[in-house]
């Protein structure tokens, strides 16, 4: 008996799908398959022999008050914190972009928080905002009242200090990397057809630093969610009511095997997060087209 012959061209199709093997079954057994086995927990109301209740879990979930605390808290967070690492990302990109003398020091300087480890930084943090720490330190030495950062209503604001550390330098080099992507003509044309400073960054820099803000606004979007690790290291399982996020949360029902609701919250945090990138595209792309 001959065996069928393959062609060359039905060889070259399948090489692709050869390499992208490893890839799409690591895929499928990490990622699609515990998506769907969570999915399914949000969905009965017991993850042993469960019977199907439908969105019951999610209904009682957003008449959770911890639920509805810890979004709030979230939402707030990143309304806040993503503007800022926005507006101080571009700032020192501008600044940078510009032949000054140590430059490349403040570079490295911005970019240093990436590749340290957070457990060992969150100590220094936490020294840092502590009630005995070095910033009361300075308070008490102005004669002042002395203030507990991580156990005040400024919590919030202690971690979005050392989120803006964590995550301004990385996105300085995209943006960065966006301006020096610009063509330096437009520039000049637009010097010699007389425009100002403000003109050319409206006009020029911001409409081509579209698809780099895009980008960083998204990565910037995902890393707010991801605060809950300092957040946990600096102010513990239960924080200050102002910093109990959704991840506080799901935390808690996993220590409590509270699996529904664990899932419930995270599908509801990733339809979040999903329906607000995908509105980013939509806009993105119609930015895009009015600039083309």
């Amino acid at each position: 008996m001959k065996w069928p012959k393959i062609s060359a061209k039905r060889k070259i199709n399948l090489l692709p799908w050869l390499f992208l093997g490893p890839s799409l079954i690591g895929f499928a057994l990490f990622y699609l398959l515990p998506f769907m086995d969570g999915f399914f927990y949000s969905l009965v109301d017991s993850p042993l022999n469960g019977n199907f209740i439908g969105l019951r879990n999610y209904s009682e979930l957003l008449g959770n008050p911890s639920f509805l605390t810890a979004l709030a808290n979230t939402g707030k967070f990143t309304l806040v914190c993503v503007p800022l690492n926005m507006l101080f990302s571009l700032g020192v990109a501008l600044l940078l972009n510009k032949k000054i003398q140590g430059s490349n020091f403040f570079r490295t300087l911005f970019i240093t928080p990436l590749v340290i480890p957070v457990a060992s930084v969150v100590l220094v943090w936490q020294a840092f905002f502590d009630i005995n720490g070095v910033l009361n330190s300075f308070i008490h030495a102005l004669n002042l009242q002395p203030v507990d950062w991580l156990k005040s209503e400024w919590a919030r604001a202690a971690i979005l200090v050392v989120y803006l550390w964590k995550n301004t330098g990385y996105s300085m080099v995209l943006f960065l990397a966006g301006l020096q992507s610009i063509p330096v003509e437009y520039y000049e044309a637009a010097r010699i057809d007389g425009a100002g400073r403000l003109q050319e960054f409206f006009r020029i820099t911001l409409i081509y630093l579209t698809p780099t803000a895009f980008f960083v606004f998204v990565i910037s979007t995902i890393n707010s969610f991801k605060v809950f690790r300092e957040t946990y290291l600096m102010a513990g399982e239960y924080p200050h009511s102002s910093i109990y996020m959704l991840q506080h949360y799901m935390n808690n029902m996993f220590t409590a095997l509270d699996y529904q609701k664990l899932t419930s919250a995270a599908f509801i945090m990733a339809a979040f997060i999903v329906a607000a990138v995908l509105l980013l595209f939509i806009v993105e792309r119609k930015i895009s087209r009015l600039i083309n």
